[in-house]
């Protein structure tokens, strides 16, 4: 391990032989300096380090940007708060490899922490995972024993004292964790490469979308979703009225509630947040449901006043208990951007979330998503994704030629012989593993015109059913679990349904998640030395703050990044189009006008 400054850094990387696209490894804490590594091409192999101090923070990162500007190399870090690091100090990369994310695309689940991640590489038990503070009488001088500044044991697992926050203690240790980071990518990359439920080229280049994505989120942190904080104050006191404290809220809250209870006899003894209670409401009112969701009430509002209350109670409890004041002044900032924590997969069929609101913001709510003075939402909306994507990793011919129209669902109607909105529902149980009533009558059809696409469904189903883990296109590991052998056969079968209705789902729905982040990834990379910036990723939906002068080159980039992703995600052998929605707003709400 050597100490360098930043320009004796960019010397030493060049000569190690680093250029475009070559892991370096870093791990930097504020205040204490940064660790770069890069694998040792020489005749001794293994791994060179460097350490940066980090006395000041401004000549350190100015040190790590000008290595990205310098070298684009792909760094290598341990999880995305090595992002959230840099672009909190104003460095944005261009590529990474990030371990914690790679570890659950290979692995499957959400649980990364390094000591983990080295031992399921490294064959090791993970149901012993050595813990800070162990104290093991009987082993002294034994797996605890050796080097304390080498973050391996004698036994192969990863010193506790160095993966809680260990490594953060000097420069020189960050140093070794970056190498230790590289030599980990290294293993991953070749744990893609025997992968043999998966295609190993697609699969790591999954990765690296992946480990992208990890950045996108940490700058979606960063910079925000521009809020019109009068109108949300606005909207939100049309639904609880004005801010109340103490006595006065409560006082409030009653009054919504006896709104509803008005409507029926004798039931202020109910607590409308307690769904028997609801059920006990509309039974006194002649209404019997099977649950209180809100579709099923739909269909009883002709039959009684309460049922138009009950669901106008609803919103408004929503917005009040967290969507109100208290979110308002918790997320958005004094700059009126609001923001929460991003994860570039959910665990399981690997969806983008987000926390404060961001993933489930009320409808009622969108007119207070506005673009800044001087700016634009340029929205995009990929349409009809997942079975635009199950033609594309089923190879079925027909439902390819059906994906070819911008409207999907017209030419499998005409194929199925039933109208559209039969058609769809046929397409979507498909997918979700629905078999009883219309969709289960429509099915029949669709085993007969789409034969491949159902056997690959079907195949899935199976695998699930029988507690078999699935892999996705992209080489995403989706765990299914196992039968509770203690439980009843028929909760069993049941469990064993929802498996196979799990998996047959995960597939498609993990594919989709591919490629909209392989799309969000090279949007963003197209707009990198602009002003326009991703601030939101919803499901299918991307949504740019673009410089108004800049509409129609945003629009433009939105869609040519949609075919090049497509492309590359296909491996260019897929003939399925696929097709975005893109229009340009002042207000999110404006997109669904």
């Amino acid at each position: 391990m050597e100490s360098v400054t930043g320009t004796e850094l960019i010397a030493d990387l060049l000569a190690a032989g680093v250029t475009k696209g070559a892991a370096v490894g870093l791990a930097v804490v504020e205040g204490v300096g940064a660790g770069v590594a890069v694998s040792d091409t020489g005749a001794t192999g293994g791994h060179r380090s460097w350490a940066l101090d980090g006395a000041d923070p401004a000549s350190l990162f100015a040190a790590i940007a000008a290595v990205e500007r310098s070298l684009r190399p792909r760094w290598v870090w341990w999880s995305a708060d090595t992002a959230r690091t840099l672009v909190g100090r104003g460095v944005r990369v261009a590529t990474s490899w990030d371990v914690a994310a790679v570890h659950r695309l290979i692995f499957g689940g959400w649980r990364a922490e390094p000591g983990r991640v080295w031992a399921t590489l490294n064959g090791l038990s993970t149901a012993t995972l050595p813990t800070a503070g162990q104290l093991d009488l009987m082993n002294v001088g034994g797996a605890e024993s050796g080097d304390p500044d080498d973050p391996r044991r004698p036994d192969g697992h990863l010193r506790p004292e160095w993966t809680d926050r260990g490594w953060a203690e000097s420069s020189g240790r960050l140093a070794r964790w970056a190498e230790l980071a590289v030599e980990t990518a290294e293993r991953q990359g070749r744990r893609l490469a025997a992968l043999t439920d998966a295609d190993p080229v697609r699969a790591a280049r999954t990765a690296r979308v992946e480990s992208t994505t990890e950045q996108l989120c940490a700058e979606l942190e960063a910079d925000g979703l521009p809020i019109d904080r009068p109108e949300i104050e606005r909207i939100v006191a049309s639904h609880i009225g004005p801010r109340r404290e103490g006595r006065e809220a409560a006082e409030a809250r009653d009054r919504r509630d006896r709104a509803v209870l008005d409507q029926v006899p004798n039931c202020h003894d109910l607590d409308l947040r307690n769904p028997a209670d609801v059920k006990a409401l509309l039974r006194r009112a002649g209404i019997e449901v099977a649950d209180t969701r809100a579709w099923r009430l739909e269909r009883h509002r002709a039959d009684h006043p309460v049922i138009d209350a009950l669901l106008g109670w609803r919103k408004a409890e929503r917005i009040a208990t967290t969507f109100g004041y208290g979110w308002l002044d918790e997320h958005v900032g004094p700059d009126d951007r609001l923001r929460g924590r991003w994860t570039s997969s959910d665990g399981a069929a690997g969806r983008m979330t987000a926390q404060a609101g961001l993933h489930n913001l009320p409808t009622e709510l969108r007119p207070g998503v506005a673009a800044e003075p001087g700016f634009v939402f340029v929205r995009a909306d990929l349409g009809q994704i997942e079975p635009r994507v199950l033609a594309a990793v089923s190879g079925d011919d027909g439902l390819r030629r059906a994906a070819a129209a911008d409207d999907l669902y017209a030419p499998v109607a005409k194929r199925l012989g039933v109208e559209r909105a039969v058609a769809k529902v046929a397409v979507l149980a498909a997918m979700y593993g629905q078999t009883s009533g219309t969709a289960g009558r429509a099915l029949h059809g669709m085993e007969t015109a789409f034969p491949t696409a159902m056997a690959y469904l079907r195949t899935a189903d199976e695998r699930g059913r029988t507690g078999t883990d699935v892999r996705t296109d992209g080489g995403r590991l989706v765990r299914m679990g196992a039968d509770d052998e203690t439980a009843e056969p028929g909760a069993q079968r049941a469990a064993a349904n929802a498996r196979g209705r799990y998996a047959r789902n995960a597939m498609v729905q993990g594919a989709a998640a591919e490629l909209f982040k392989m799309w969000a990834v090279t949007v963003r990379a197209r707009l990198a030395e602009t002003d326009a910036r991703i601030v939101l990723c919803l499901h299918d939906e991307l949504v740019v703050h673009a410089p108004e002068p800049a509409t129609r080159s945003v629009v433009a980039t939105l869609s040519d990044a949609l075919d090049d992703a497509a492309a590359r995600w296909s491996d260019g052998i897929s003939p399925v189009r696929f097709v975005a929605e893109v229009s340009v707003v002042r207000r999110w709400s404006d997109a669904k006008a």
